[in-house]
């Protein structure tokens, strides 16, 4: 009585090469996501910071329509990567609509640069600012990483070369959020 042993079937260096190979692919691509999944909350708090200090411009000049109306609130040229003037501060009640009009853009300005990398802001107004409408930009510079998104599109900054006309934009465009709004 002759017993044959079971021939062993098992895996050979080929196929565990090939194996470790498609497991390297799937966790290269994995790290990529992983590298966008990172990135993004940043880049919403991004837009949110902006959203939160365009907003609070708004409410100062709905408290300053005299201000307003007298083009004390526009930012033309806009102060993206631009910088500030000296604003001498005046003390309450002996300010005018024009002085704190300065003051509220300086201070906003201010919480801007302080808030978002190398943030700005334009205002124009629609036709003229006695109609109490106008287009608000805010404007920042996102620091890039590696996984950094597409620097041709720019969310909401207009085209420089369209009106109204900003100044171009240097290798790295900004990000930008537009307000419309009517006091």
């Amino acid at each position: 009585m002759s017993k044959t042993l079971p021939r062993q079937a098992g895996s050979s260096l080929i196929e565990v090469l090939v194996a470790v190979l498609i497991l390297s692919f799937g966790m290269l691509a994995l790290g990529g996501m992983m590298a966008y999944a990172v990135q993004m909350p940043k880049l919403s708090a991004y837009r949110a910071t902006a959203m939160i200090l365009a907003a609070g411009h708004i409410e100062r000049m709905r408290a300053n329509v005299a201000g307003f109306t007298s083009d004390g609130y526009k930012e033309d040229p806009p102060t993206y990567n631009a910088n500030l003037p000296n604003v001498t501060p005046c003390t309450y009640p002996n300010c005018s609509a024009s002085q704190l009009a300065t003051l509220d853009k300086n201070e906003t300005n201010q919480a801007l640069r302080r808030e978002l990398s190398q943030g700005g802001m334009r205002l124009l107004c629609n036709g003229a600012c006695t109609t109490l409408e106008g287009d608000l930009w805010v404007m920042w510079q996102e620091p890039t990483t590696f996984g950094s998104f597409d620097t041709t599109n720019s969310d909401e900054c207009p085209d420089p070369s369209a009106t109204p006309t900003f100044p171009s934009y240097g290798a790295v465009r900004p990000r930008c959020i537009h307000v419309k709004f009517k006091l």
